[in-house]
Order: C-alpha cells, then sequence, then structure tokens
C-alpha cells in the first residue's frame, strides 16, 4: 500500500507533527480554483443568460461612405462657382456675348440653368406661376412669345401657342437665338414674356425687339416682365423709360420682395434715341 503523502521525519514531537500538518494544508491549491490560491469560484451564470459586454466601440464610418460625402460637397461647391461666373457673364456682357458664349459651351447652359432652379426654389413663389395665371384669365387664342424661356414651363402650362427662344435648346420647343433677335415677323404675337430674363447690357435693344413682334390694339400688345426686386435702382424712371421704348403701364405688383411683376400695353413703335431711366441691376450672387 502506497502512503498517501510523504513520510514524517523520526522523532517529531505531538506538537511539532501538528505545526507540520497545518503548514501542509495551507500549501495544498484550493477546490475549484484552476490552481491559484484565494481564489474562489463565483456562483454559476444561469442557462440562456448573455455573455458579458465587451469595452464599448463606435462603428466606424464606411470608408467609401465618407468618400462620397466629400465629392459631393466639392462637387456642390464647383458648382457654386461656375453658377456665379456665369451669372456674372450673362448681367455684364450683351446678348450676343451670351449667345456666343453658350454656342462654345451649350453644357455651361445646363450648369447654369441647375444653379439657377436651385436659386429660385428657396422663393416662396416662382415667378413663372404668376404668368400663368394671368395667361389662364386670358383668351386661350393669344400668341405667345416666352423670351428666355428656360425649359418651357410656361408653354406646357397654358393652351396658348407660345413661341419659346432660349441661348440653349433645355426642351424640343425652344428656338436658339439671341434674345435681340428673334425670328418672328412684326405684329405676329399678342402676349411678350420675359421671366428672369432681362439680362444683358442691351436692354434697349431686347425691349425694342418684344416691341417690334408685338401687336398694336385693343386687347392685343402686352408685355409682361417678372424680374428680381433687387434689380430695380430706380422704379419710376424704369416705368418712364418704358414710355420711349412705345409701351405705358398697366399694372406694377412690387409687393414681393423677390420679384416684381409689371405689365406694359404696346402704345407704338420705338422712339429714337436712347432711354437713360432703362436700368436694371446685375443680379450677382456672394459666394456663401
Amino acid at each position: 500500500m502506497l502512503p498517501d503523502g510523504p513520510a514524517e521525519p523520526a522523532g517529531l514531537s505531538r506538537r511539532q507533527r501538528r505545526n507540520r500538518h497545518k503548514r501542509q494544508r495551507q500549501q495544498e491549491p484550493s477546490a475549484g480554483s484552476d490552481g491559484e490560491r484565494g481564489l474562489r469560484p463565483g456562483p454559476p451564470d444561469p442557462p440562456g443568460a448573455p455573455d458579458p459586454p465587451g469595452p464599448a466601440e463606435a462603428p466606424p464610418e464606411p470608408r467609401s461612405g465618407r468618400s462620397a460625402a466629400l465629392r459631393a460637397r466639392m462637387e456642390e461647391r464647383l458648382l457654386g462657382a461656375r453658377f456665379r461666373y456665369l451669372n456674372q457673364q450673362l448681367y455684364t456682357g450683351s446678348s450676343r456675348d451670351a449667345a456666343r458664349l453658350f454656342r462654345a459651351d451649350p453644357t455651361a447652359f445646363h450648369l447654369y440653368h441647375r444653379g439657377f432652379e436651385r436659386q429660385v426654389r428657396r422663393w416662396p413663389e416662382r415667378p413663372v406661376q404668376r404668368i400663368v395665371r394671368y395667361l389662364r384669365r386670358r383668351p386661350a387664342s393669344l400668341v405667345v412669345a416666352d423670351f428666355g424661356c428656360g425649359d418651357c414651363t410656361l408653354a406646357a402650362s397654358v393652351k396658348n401657342q407660345v413661341h419659346c427662344f432660349d441661348l440653349v435648346p433645355l426642351s424640343p420647343r425652344v428656338t436658339v437665338c439671341d434674345m435681340a433677335k428673334v425670328p418672328l415677323a412684326a405684329e405676329s404675337v399678342d402676349v411678350a414674356v420675359f421671366c428672369l430674363a432681362l439680362m444683358g447690357t442691351n436692354l434697349q435693344e431686347i425691349l425694342g425687339e418684344a416691341n417690334r413682334v408685338l401687336k398694336l390694339g385693343d386687347c392685343r400688345g402686352t408685355l409682361m416682365v417678372a424680374e428680381v426686386a433687387s434689380r430695380f435702382e430706380d422704379t419710376r424712371a424704369f416705368l418712364s423709360a418704358m414710355t420711349q421704348l412705345g409701351f405705358r403701364t398697366v399694372s406694377k405688383d412690387l409687393s414681393s420682395s423677390y420679384f416684381y411683376v409689371l405689365e406694359f400695353a404696346k402704345t407704338g413703335p420705338v422712339r429714337p434715341g436712347p432711354a437713360p431711366g432703362l436700368r436694371l441691376r446685375p443680379c450677382l450672387y456672394k459666394r456663401r
């Protein structure tokens, strides 16, 4: 039979044996302590209990998402910068200069139109809707000429025949031309419209072209102008100058801080000579 432990030395007293046994017990590992003295196991987890949570870590943003957001911000800034440049060219040059600009780079007009739409969407009302409501109250038989028609919203919203003119065709309805020289016969339309389209330094020439194509007579020869309010530095002087261009003022709505709506009637041909009060400030946007 093998001994349970190491043999005790002979000649030990009873007290020495007790002390020896006590030291041996203190050196033995506690049950269930995985061999580490002094550590006792805690109560077992109940069945189905979840694992203890580790340190909280925020999920990293996907790299592709950060790159896409950065690219979108940069594209937005570039769009804004190019829109401001094109806008300045349109307002500080003649209509012929604008026609040459977009003839050389038609994509620039599409970019300009995107920037223009983004600006107008912030307004409480779109000026073209005012013109639409006006025409819907008039006979549908009236022929309309839309100078600077853009995407032809006006033509698509009324029953009238609408001749659409602009520098680049955003719609198949558009006839591309200089606004100072549209391909219409003299006295061939009943209503001429300029909706945020009085651009260029040759305003007298452009409005003179509207006079040329408008008919003369009762309920005919109407010129509708919707323009940014801040462009009018002297509204009274502007209206007075229009009389020299063969128009009288029928009505004016100056109630909006965003745009004015002016209605004129043709009274006769353009009188020769300059019209000094015919001035509009260029509509320039500051960098944000």
